[in-house]
């Protein structure tokens, strides 16, 4: 598998970022569990956000555009336009 395959089939999972975040700042920074459980929270919100579509009209992950020809891969959705 090249590395542009692994890139592209790679979808993005809230709770294996969580998860790292958390074991990362427990285990390498001496965090306490809640703190790194609120650092977590804050990097996976903020992840799911830049994630999506701007485009108000649509709102979907990125997982479900293709960017070249700027269009969403569901179904019923009206979004001709991606926005980054």
């Amino acid at each position: 598998m090249t590395f542009l395959s692994t890139v592209l089939s790679h979808t993005f999972d809230a709770n294996e970022l969580y998860n790292r975040v958390v074991h990362y700042y427990i285990d390498k920074k001496g965090y306490p569990k809640e703190q790194a459980n609120q650092i977590a929270r804050k990097v996976v919100e903020r992840e799911k956000t830049r994630r999506k579509c701007k485009n108000v009209i649509c709102g979907h992950d990125m997982d479900d555009h293709i960017r070249s020809n700027e269009t969403c891969l569901v179904l019923d959705c009206d979004c001709r336009k991606f926005v980054s």
